[in-house]
């Protein structure tokens, strides 16, 4: 598999990797600038050149990957018999520069309903980098050009449309644990299964649109349902920013997408994650 293939894959999996490049050439070298290979945890697809070079570039991007860095790092190296190697010395007789780039995953984010807040709400999240699942029980819900609106942009989307949508939170392998989950659907009845399917996973964050008076009621269903005062906890209802008012669909979703970036914010590599408050 070539280090292209590989990186589509990985990124497509939500694996972690670093992506290493020879940046420079001074003198003779294995590989020219450009050169470049992808390097996972436990493995590489590609070559930079091997040797010295290649076995320490690999084991600065497992320590970066393993440390969770975000920042990309260039490595220098001395092509000559009298240069310092920790693995072999290479006597091609130039000086390579290597960029290290770490390439995290991206945030996951499960938006349920697609009315009109979540419509607006979804064409905001589509634009970030994360990977965006839409959720709607009705097929019909978006036009061709609304699809397409939320296609063009920087997240990767995912459409589905179950007769319960909170098998989407049970597939096997479709919604990782660091996910954040948005209710927003059009049925109260749907609202309290995805509540209650969402509260029996390790999710990042799980955000539920409504009223006080809504929430109150969905506290005791939930109760009702077997979950405790201290899991209950981990829903916020409702969304958005506070001290920002106002009805209209656009309002209410900007207000709960401000949340939402302050949300993934806090989850970034290093920082632990938090609740949309």
């Amino acid at each position: 598999m070539s280090w292209v293939e590989a990186a589509a894959r990985l990124h497509a999996q939500q694996i972690p990797y670093a992506l290493v490049t020879v940046i420079e050439v001074r003198g003779h070298a294995p590989r020219e600038a450009g050169a470049k290979m992808v390097v996972a945890a436990d493995s590489s697809w590609g070559s930079i050149g091997g040797g010295n070079m290649e076995i320490s570039s690999v084991q600065r991007a497992r320590t970066m990957l393993a440390g969770g860095e975000s920042a990309p790092a260039v490595m220098e190296f001395g092509l000559t018999e009298h240069a310092s190697s920790e693995h072999g010395r290479q006597c091609c007789g130039g000086q390579v520069r290597v960029l290290v780039e770490p390439i995290g995953v991206r945030p996951t984010v499960v938006l349920f309903g697609l009315g009109h807040v979540g419509l607006e709400l979804a064409r905001i999240a589509s634009r970030l980098d994360v990977t965006l699942h839409l959720v709607d029980t009705r097929p019909g819900i978006l036009t061709a050009a609304q699809r397409a609106d939320l296609e063009a942009g920087t997240a990767g989307v995912r459409f589905h449309h179950p007769a319960a949508p909170e098998s989407v939170l049970t597939a096997a392998g479709l919604v990782p644990d660091s996910a954040h989950v948005l209710v927003l659907t059009h049925d109260h009845a749907e609202d309290i299964a995805i509540c209650d399917t969402a509260l029996r996973r390790p999710l990042g964050s799980i955000g539920l649109i409504g009223s006080r008076a809504k929430w109150a009621r969905f506290r005791k269903r939930l109760h009702e349902a077997g979950h405790d005062d201290a899991a209950l906890e981990r829903i916020v209802c409702p969304i958005g920013v506070a001290d920002i008012t106002g009805k209209h669909p656009a309002v209410i979703a900007v207000s709960a997408a401000a949340d939402l970036l302050r949300v993934l914010q806090k989850s970034e590599p290093g920082r632990p994650a938090g609740a949309i408050r």
